[in-house]
């Protein structure tokens, strides 16, 4: 079976993580999307905010451009919608339950 692999940038990248592991779930979330010229719009759980945040000011410190990481801090259901939403949001990444994904 053939298979196609494109190499190009998507864009605007919306990734919504869960409370366990909000560390490494935000580096695994953004380390790709970064390293392929993409930016990225992460919802942190309302639990553990302050992992993102944190690892936000050594991306600021590292001197990438502002813009490139964007850190959404509230509860599930509105700042999810919000980035599901979004028209300029072309890739969703969600890491969680099947209940909250519905939600």
């Amino acid at each position: 079976m053939p298979h196609l692999t494109l190499l190009r940038q998507i864009g605007v990248c919306g990734q919504i993580i869960p409370w366990n592991f909000p560390l490494l779930m935000w580096a695994w979330k953004i380390g790709p999307a970064i390293a392929t010229g993409n930016t990225v719009v992460i919802k942190t759980a309302e639990q553990t905010p302050l992992s993102a945040l944190v690892a936000a000011t050594c991306i600021k410190e590292a001197g990438f451009p502002p813009g490139v990481n964007n850190i959404l801090s509230g509860y599930g259901r509105p700042c999810g919608e919000a980035i599901a939403k979004h028209m300029d949001i072309r890739k969703i990444s969600f890491t969680g339950s099947a209940q909250a994904g519905r939600a």
